[in-house]
């Protein structure tokens, strides 16, 4: 039979039968593939700590036959990212990242810039260099914009107005239009979100910065917050569902403050 092989990283395993384990894989030549890999759970040498979620993987597999799915073949662990899974924190925000690929990719849509993006903040986030929640807010802007969605920060959505002729007060974020809207171009509606213009400002350097220029930005606690309140909303509302992981991260906050501030005990 046919084989295949890719760099990966792995997004989910689900349990196949009593000894098998369905993987699924974001390839950086492939996009996001789901394969068989027979004996996971009953072999001690077949896997055996290789299939890991989160760790980036060379990974080799053969067509399935009949329709069936593919199967694994062989994985080699290339980045661990062994951090990311003994750490309550870190686990819910790689978890977010990694469902928000797995559930908005349709299979086999090769995406290269997606996969680097994913690699670089799960890297980011294991070594710890950069605070959680900048990693959170820089993963969903560059993740919509490479898929179409970016959101506009440069100017007014209706008037196009540049953000350097706002007046200093609170920016409009328009959720369904996807963008900030001057205070001359309408009164805010009902699920409009209000936000400083240092946010907006923020938000626009990380949109439109290189990501390995991310340890420069400082984020107020206030930028943050308004931040992830925007993105969550944004996100949200284009997938069409809030996602599992996401509830955790909020299930992880305490009561009253952004989810994406908060940090187990």
């Amino acid at each position: 039979m046919p084989s295949a092989s890719s760099p990966a990283i792995m997004l989910r395993a689900i349990q196949y039968g009593d000894y098998d384990s369905i993987v699924t894989f974001f390839a950086l030549e492939y996009g996001k593939i789901s394969l068989i890999a027979k004996g996971a759970r009953k072999s001690r040498k077949r896997f055996a700590g290789v299939l890991e979620l989160f760790s980036a993987l060379n990974i080799t597999w053969t067509e399935g036959r009949g329709g069936r799915l593919p199967f694994l073949q062989e994985a080699m662990v290339v980045f661990p990212f062994e951090h990311l899974r003994t750490n309550i924190s870190r686990t819910a925000y790689a978890s977010c990242w990694c469902e928000l690929v797995y559930r908005w990719m349709r299979p086999e849509q090769k995406q290269p810039a997606v996969y680097e993006l994913l690699e670089h903040v799960l890297h980011a986030l294991n070594t710890g260099n950069i605070p959680e929640e900048v990693l959170h807010v820089a993963f969903q802007l560059h993740f919509m914009q490479l898929n179409g969605f970016g959101p506009t920060l440069d100017r007014c959505i209706r008037c196009q107005k540049p953000l350097a002729r706002f007046p200093e007060t609170g920016v409009s974020f328009k959720v369904e239009q996807g963008g900030i809207s001057c205070a001359a171009c309408g009164l805010r509606k009902p699920g409009d979100l209000v936000v400083c213009m240092g946010t907006v400002k923020h938000l626009h350097w990380v949109l439109t910065t290189p990501l390995n220029h991310l340890h420069r930005i400082k984020f107020s606690k206030q930028a943050v917050r308004e931040s992830c309140r925007i993105l969550e909303a944004f996100v949200s509302y284009h997938l069409g569902q809030e996602t599992k992981s996401l509830k955790l991260l909020k299930e992880l906050t305490a009561p009253g403050t952004c989810f994406c501030l908060g940090r187990p005990s």
